[in-house]
């Protein structure tokens, strides 16, 4: 008999076990909800920390940094900023960037939306012939866009750039799409987002400059950083020389005194040898 209790008593605490045990971890979900994100990240921080302490060092402060960065600065904070300036987050350039101290623009892959990849700048490579020189192109100009929202201010920038230099061959215009949403960037979704993006087939004359649209998927916070691009809500115009360096650039809605810059800029970089 006492055999027997001692049985049922062991059977029933093996039972009961995993449900505590699962009860416990549903009360740590739970809490672990409750905790502010911070928190969250400096815990999944550590958690990274522990796991790789025998790695890099200088990659896992690399990595809290960004999570301290991307933590400090969010939606909320963007559309403060757009709410008080318009997106003007700074003054575009009154004179053109001497060569001298112009900064390159980092190389970024694209997709338009036949599929086709490129990297972005396209720029002249030191190993070009001479007689190879005439048909590069001397400026470049860069629209930049995180959200839907920037697309007017693009706009205010793309379409009397396109009008004043119509008929440059010496000039290409890009507008590069940034897509960083995980769900976007998986490939069927990608290929998909791609299709409807198409245009259709319509006759445009080859000597008229067209605004090449072109989309940029994935993680682009390195990219951001070193051209200290902050908020996702405007837009950033940037305008290249034939060896992709950064020789004038701005940001928002186009005034007509920034347009006169902008265009005047690109004219003397259309003359440059």
């Amino acid at each position: 008999m006492l055999a027997s209790k001692l049985k049922r008593l062991m059977s029933q605490s093996f039972c009961t076990r995993p449900s505590i045990l699962a009860s416990q971890h549903m009360r740590q979900q739970d809490n672990l909800h409750l905790l502010p994100s911070k928190h969250l990240a400096q815990m999944a921080s550590n958690r990274f920390f522990d796991i790789h302490q025998l790695g890099s060092k200088a990659a896992i402060e690399k990595e809290r940094a960004r999570l301290t960065d991307e933590m400090n600065r969010g939606y909320f904070a963007d559309m403060a900023e757009l709410n008080k300036h318009g997106g003007k987050v700074a003054v575009a350039n009154k004179v053109i960037i001497p060569a001298t101290v112009a900064m390159k623009f980092p190389d970024l892959e694209v997709i338009s939306s036949d599929g086709k990849t490129a990297k972005l700048p396209i720029h002249l490579s030191k190993d070009v012939a001479d007689a190879d020189k005439s048909s590069v192109l001397k400026a470049s100009l860069l629209c930049l866009t995180f959200r839907a929202n920037s697309q007017a201010m693009v706009n205010s920038w793309s379409m009397p750039f396109i009008e004043a230099f119509s008929k440059s061959k010496s000039v290409h215009i890009y507008e590069v799409s940034f897509i960083d949403s995980w769900l976007l960037c998986r490939n069927p979704i990608k290929r998909l987002l791609l299709w409807t993006m198409k245009k259709p087939n319509h006759d445009e004359s080859k000597d008229t400059l067209q605004k090449q649209m072109v989309y940029s998927f994935g993680d682009h916070y390195y990219f951001r950083k070193e051209l200290k691009i902050m908020n996702l809500l405007t837009g950033y115009i940037f305008l290249l020389d034939k060896f992709g360096r950064i020789r004038w650039q701005g940001f928002g809605f186009a005034s007509q005194d920034e347009l006169s810059s902008l265009l005047a800029c690109t004219s003397l970089l259309l003359e440059e040898e």
